[in-house]
């Protein structure tokens, strides 16, 4: 299994810190406990390897007119040095892989899990055929560092680096430790949260400036119960969005744009827009008598819930047993309760509302 760039030297942070498989590479699990360090994503700020994410960069001439067709989102007018989220669908309208999509002046730049490189470049990158486009995976020349917390702005500014006015998926070039780093800004679903693109060879100098500045260490099992608590979706066989999920069932609306012109799927994107919305959604789950066992629930022959991830998150106010799901619309809206296999389950809105006091 690959290493992230940061994993070997990670791993020997702390006596109880080690490594383990986190999207399909090696990363550091845990540095204390997965209970304390979520605690400080939640209340303070925390710094941890994006090492699982990769970056393609798409150069060219076509560039811009040819990406534009080949994903959800509007990249045609997209600003320098701004992002946006996207899909790549099937002709079908199914998705086949999630990304966001940077505007770098002289080329655009894909970010993505690594699991999901390969797919996208055979994918998409067979459409490239009188085109002036070039798809090259960036993964060996920049890597990723995460900063999130309500104090990530105060470390990130002890650090010496100038996160003001930045907005949801911009970026910035600036110089930590004397050397070259992209910071970015998460999108609006991930409050207090950064990105810092540093290249392999510097990544653990950055992480020592970072944690010498109040970031504590954050493994990939905390992060994990962040996204299910924010309510952020991961792409992946079994995860929460799959090959054979429709873009509307996700509510990721941010994905889509509706005035930028024809890109594969969008007939079927367009049919589900005009006719109002889908059978589905994804949403939240509370489990108040224990956790739920993830799959398809069936009610009288029809599929009432489809649960995809299910975690008992240690909060600081107790345990809380949650959940993401694909829930019926006409039969569960937010705030209802179901029955899913004599179980009773409260469907809710995303993120969840818990506090971190």
């Amino acid at each position: 299994m690959t290493q992230t760039a940061l994993t070997q030297r990670l791993a020997f942070l702390g006596n109880n810190a080690f490594p383990g498989p986190y999207n399909g590479v090696e990363t550091v699990l845990a540095f204390s406990d997965a209970a304390s360090e979520l605690r400080t994503l939640l209340s303070s700020c925390g710094v941890f390897d994006l090492g699982w994410r990769t970056k393609i960069s798409v150069t060219g001439k076509d560039r811009v007119r040819w990406l534009n067709g080949m994903i959800t989102n509007n990249i045609r007018d997209l600003a320098v040095d701004h992002g946006n989220y996207n899909f790549a669908l099937s002709h079908q309208g199914r998705i086949l892989a999630d990304m966001y999509a940077y505007n770098l002046g002289d080329s655009l730049l894909l970010d993505t899990d690594r699991s999901q490189s390969e797919t996208i470049l055979k994918t998409i990158g067979r459409y490239i055929i009188m085109d002036d486009v070039k798809l090259a995976d960036s993964g060996d020349t920049l890597s990723a560092i995460g900063v999130c917390g309500p104090k990530a702005e105060q470390v990130l500014a002890t650090a010496g680096l100038d996160v003001a006015d930045l907005e949801p998926l911009q970026l910035r070039r600036q110089v930590l430790s004397n050397a070259d780093v992209t910071i970015v800004r998460g999108p609006e679903q991930k409050p207090s949260w950064y990105e810092i693109w540093p290249h392999p060879d510097n990544a653990q100098t950055i992480w020592s400036a970072l944690t010498s500045s109040g970031a504590a260490p954050v493994g990939a099992r905390a992060l994990e119960f962040w996204r299910i608590l924010r309510g952020i979706p991961q792409y992946g066989p079994d995860k929460d969005i799959r090959e054979r999920d429709l873009p509307q069932e996700t509510e990721q609306h941010q994905a889509l744009c509706f005035t930028k012109g024809c890109y594969i799927g969008q007939e079927i994107v367009e049919r589900i827009r005009s006719r109002g919305q889908v059978h589905r959604k994804f949403t939240g789950l509370e489990f108040p008598d224990g956790l739920t066992a993830t799959g398809k629930y069936d009610v009288e022959g029809r599929t009432l819930a489809e649960i995809t991830t299910t975690v008992r998150v240690p909060l600081p106010a107790g345990d809380k047993n949650i959940g993401l799901a694909y829930v019926r619309r006409d039969a569960a809206p937010a705030g209802s309760q179901i029955e899913l296999n004599g179980q009773k389950v409260k469907v809710t809105d995303l993120p969840f509302h818990i506090s971190s006091h």
